[in-house]
């Protein structure tokens, strides 16, 4: 790799908040550029950016996936550590820094499930972390479920093939009603989407903002607990009755 001073291209640098307000190499003052403009030294980001504000898009749940993309990559041509394996350790070391954000805002974003989640933690705090909770009108058939799963796992092949056959049957049914519930769940979660996306900003009405983004996020929070319970169940029953097979996979992992 050549020697190199890469920068941002020309009318696409974008102000993030950085780790220090003056160059760490020659303490030029720094007002969000990712390079120095004197001694076009990297400077690393801020450790307490949200993923939103560093791919550059707004606090929204529907995404301009293009966008996205267009952003990540941008970016990742400027921080690659492939650029800097001829620069001093601190570049390489702010590089690795960089890119590892990086990675980690784009994979959460690019996942409309891990964007909900990670947009809820934002907005909610740490204390709204996602829990795995069954709807409370699947709970007496999810046990009747676990209790056919149990006896399934416990009758090995030749032996009471009868039953095994009636448990497989009634285990790969109830698989079937769970994605579907599954399914439903997500398209709920589309609907919540759009309700957030629709909120004014807070400064338009702040405690009655304030209100109406805790109502849709305590709403994402309940379907999200309940839809990773029901996907768990599933890739349960998949492992136990297709032992070949996968859960069936959409952009909603």
């Amino acid at each position: 790799m050549s020697e190199h001073t890469h920068q941002p291209e020309s009318g696409r640098a974008r102000e993030l908040p950085m780790a220090r307000s003056m160059c760490w190499h020659c303490q030029s003052e720094m007002t969000g550029e990712y390079f120095c403009g004197r001694c076009v030294k990297v400077q690393p980001l801020s450790k307490e950016l949200d993923y939103f504000t560093c791919l550059n898009l707004p606090r929204k749940l529907n995404l301009d996936e293009q966008a996205l993309e267009e952003t990540f990559y941008a970016l990742s041509r400027s921080f690659h550590p492939d650029y800097y394996a001829t620069k001093d350790e601190g570049e390489k070391a702010i590089s690795l820094g960089n890119t590892a954000l990086l990675n980690t805002a784009y994979r959460t974003l690019k996942d409309p499930v891990q964007r909900a989640e990670y947009l809820i933690r934002l907005e909610a705090g740490s204390a709204k972390d996602i829990r795995n909770s069954p709807p409370a009108d699947l709970f007496d058939e999810i046990l009747e479920l676990q209790e056919d799963l149990d006896e399934f796992r416990s009758l090995s092949a030749g032996e009471s093939d009868e039953r095994r056959q009636e448990l497989l049957e009634k285990l790969q049914a109830d698989r079937r009603t769970l994605e579907a519930r599954k399914a439903q769940m997500e398209d709920r979660l589309r609907e919540q989407f759009s309700r957030w996306d629709a909120l004014p900003t807070e400064a338009e009405g702040e405690a009655t903002v304030r209100s109406q983004k805790d109502a849709v996020l305590a709403g994402m929070q309940e379907i999200l607990s309940n839809r990773t319970y029901v996907k768990n169940i599933v890739n349960d029953l998949v492992a136990a009755t297709s032992p070949t097979a996968e859960p069936g996979r959409s952009a909603w992992h």
